[in-house]
């Protein structure tokens, strides 16, 4: 393994230019409680609400969010240790993967989807302070989530000890709270008018989990041993997303609302504004991680500049664009670059763990390798064949591929797109890499 960081520097603050040596400060503790909060979002319940809809079962509904959540938190776990082996960013460390100059082509993707998401994150914090005060006071939300979360991210491990010292304690009882509302109501039958079936159920609640991958190392390049940042995140994060999906399925049985009016729904049960309240305020960590792992991807183009000036651009950036743009459909946009990276980091985690057995070269003179470019797109073509998506143009490419390899057979409803693209993309990378390295072993 070679590092980026080339400068040691005694500090307890993330370094401020990439070639300075992260301080591993953060454990087991540390990281669960920091992947616990991301995990708890005012998303959660919006995410449950359409993995209910796509079952149309309470049952399916759970079942869905526990499995694709499970193999979400897997694939997480396994990113984050890439952080905590060598070092380096997210981003960064995908050169061991495709070489210095390869890498950008991901962290081009990454920073779009990281602004992109910041952006839906500080909307949606808005929206949920409008649903308990006064729509003349969104643009005051805006630009207070938006400093706030910048805030966060130019002091992201100080960010990290106050979300575990004071936040996590005032989540959980008002997570209980609307809980114990919610299961309190009688259970209705759900709606089967927009059911899309079982597997797609689990491939939305998986995306929403992977979505995270691209970030862990960002975070857990500060953690004192691979295995608190694997169980860190893996669990922390895991728990959560479950716990908040579940959420969203309940409402929809209990409460008869969907994925758009969801949060209003919980905003009207007894003190569930005061409990959205707490959601509210703690959902500026997740527009905190995206100001932040956008800097960092923005790190492995530009290494020298400091990281706070980056942020603060950002920040400003996403605030603007929450202000200003109707983003309307683009959330789909946003599942559709998702997607890229179900496959990529499959690959990443089967070439770190099985080909380069945790060796990986992340420096600046890292080459370009094409065995797992290949495997990762390989898996990406076999996501798209399962499942195209909504976006206008794309999907519609797909639809036409897919009906010229399996006519008018549908494509079989057990084959889930997520874990499809998961063992494609690790045969692929694992076969390949064997191939590239059998030169070098004789």
């Amino acid at each position: 393994m070679t590092s980026t960081a080339v400068r040691p520097v005694a500090q307890s603050e993330a370094p401020l230019v990439l070639t300075t040596d992260a301080p591993r400060t953060l454990g087991f503790f540390d990281q669960f409680t920091l992947w616990g909060n991301l995990g708890i979002s005012l998303f959660g319940p919006v995410t449950g609400a359409l993995v209910a809809a796509y079952t149309g079962s309470l049952a399916q509904g759970l079942l869905a969010v526990v499995i694709g959540c499970g193999i979400g938190a897997l694939v997480l776990g396994g990113a984050a240790v890439f952080g905590s082996q060598t070092g380096a960013p997210a981003m960064a460390s995908l050169r061991g993967l495709f070489g210095r100059r390869g890498s950008m082509a991901p962290t081009v993707l990454n920073i779009a989807q990281n602004i992109g998401w910041a952006t839906m994150e500080i909307i949606v914090i808005s929206q949920a302070a409008v649903a308990v005060t006064s729509e003349r006071w969104r643009w005051l939300f805006v630009v207070l989530a938006g400093v706030i979360a910048t805030v966060m991210a130019v002091r992201p491990l100080g960010s990290v000890k106050v979300l575990r010292k004071f936040m996590v304690w005032l989540v959980l009882i008002a997570s209980v709270y609307l809980f114990v509302q919610v299961l309190s109501k009688p259970v209705q039958p759900l709606p089967q008018d927009g059911v899309f079936g079982f597997w797609p159920g689990v491939d939305l609640a998986a995306a929403g989990v992977v979505s995270f991958a691209p970030l862990a190392a960002d975070y857990t390049r500060h953690s004192r041993t691979n295995k608190a940042a694997f169980a860190g995140s893996s669990l922390g994060y895991g728990i959560a997303a479950i716990g908040y999906y579940a959420l969203g399925v309940f409402a929809v049985a209990t409460l008869g609302t969907n994925s758009a009016d969801v949060i209003t729904a919980l905003v009207t049960l007894p003190a569930g504004a005061i409990a959205l309240f707490v959601l509210l305020v703690d959902e500026v960590d997740e527009a905190y991680a995206n100001v932040y792992s956008t800097t960092m991807a923005a790190h492995n183009l530009v290494g020298h500049v400091d990281r706070r000036w980056i942020s603060v651009a950002i920040g400003a950036l996403a605030t603007g664009l929450a202000l200003l743009v109707d983003l309307g459909n683009y959330t789909q946009f946003l599942y559709l670059i998702g997607s890229v990276f179900i496959p990529l980091f499959a690959v990443a985690i089967a070439d770190f763990f099985v080909v380069s057995r945790m060796n990986w070269d992340v420096s600046g003179t890292a080459r370009f390798r094409w065995q797992p470019a290949v495997a990762w797109l390989i898996g990406f073509v076999a996501y798209q064949l399962v499942n195209p998506g909504t976006v206008s143009g794309w999907s519609t490419f797909w639809l036409d591929v897919q009906q010229w390899i399996f006519g008018d057979r549908p494509v079989p409803g057990w084959l889930g797109a997520t874990y499809t693209s998961i063992v494609v993309s690790m045969l692929a990378a694992v076969v390949l890499g064997r191939i590239g390295r059998r030169p070098l072993d004789n």
